[in-house]
């Protein structure tokens, strides 16, 4: 399982692992959640900062990867960036580079090391993210990179926090939320849940993060989907 340990992120690149199997089936869900249109973009956001959002994505990028599908990570989140350290790449240029007619988009991915993926750092922190980001270069690029890739994942700021995900939601064929166990209030994720219906967002489902250590021998991650939970689980 993908998880923080203060500021060391892990992420799993070894297909035999533990971590990587919850991954596998996280993906597998994500692929029988849309029969009749295949989810093709997929958006990640969480309820608030810190919960492990974008170690989720990162991991879950590479299950796509690893499954043989052309996959490219971008990193949406123009406020507070993780994805270029998550791989050990630098961010100076990236996503906003490219918006702003800096960098074509050719010149903004990057390549982790491993397989069929792709990564679009976040690059330069912008002064106006919202506007960047609900622009329509931006519309142009998701519309580009879907016809180029089996695979688009966005990694976008936390969605109670800012404007960001609700702006992204209507690019993406679903949205993903991320809540931390044990941690994250179950009035916040409704919160997290009721923006992303004002924004006509397609909510997938729920990824339970970081679970306690004597839970983690059982299970590693819970998928599950609105209809079966209101929120956060409890339990």
């Amino acid at each position: 399982m993908a998880h923080s340990n203060g500021n060391h992120l892990v992420v799993h690149k070894d297909p035999k692992s533990v971590g990587s199997e919850a991954f596998r089936t996280l993906r597998t869900n994500l692929q029988f959640a849309s029969p009749d249109k295949p989810l093709k973009t997929i958006l990640m956001t969480s309820t608030g900062p810190g919960e492990g959002k974008s170690t989720v994505m990162a991991n879950l990028a590479i299950a796509f990867a690893q499954s043989g599908q052309n996959t490219l990570l971008v990193d949406c989140d123009l406020r507070r960036p993780n994805v270029h350290r998550i791989f050990g790449m630098h961010n100076g240029l990236g996503l906003t580079s490219h918006l702003v007619g800096e960098a074509g988009i050719e010149q903004v991915m990057m390549d982790p090391g491993l397989p069929n993926l792709t990564v679009i750092p976040a690059g330069p922190i912008p002064p106006n993210p919202s506007e960047i980001l609900g622009s329509n270069a931006m519309k142009e690029f998701v519309a580009k990179v879907k016809s180029q890739y089996d695979m688009v994942l966005l990694d976008a700021p936390p969605v109670v926090a800012v404007t960001d995900a609700q702006i992204l939601s209507p690019l993406a064929d679903g949205v993903l939320l991320t809540v931390a166990a044990g941690e994250t209030p179950k009035e916040l994720a409704l919160q997290a849940k009721s923006l992303l219906q004002q924004a006509q967002a397609n909510i997938l489902g729920v990824v339970l993060n970081r679970l306690n250590p004597e839970d983690q021998k059982e299970y590693q991650y819970y998928y599950y989907y609105y209809g079966e939970s209101a929120g956060a689980r409890d339990d």
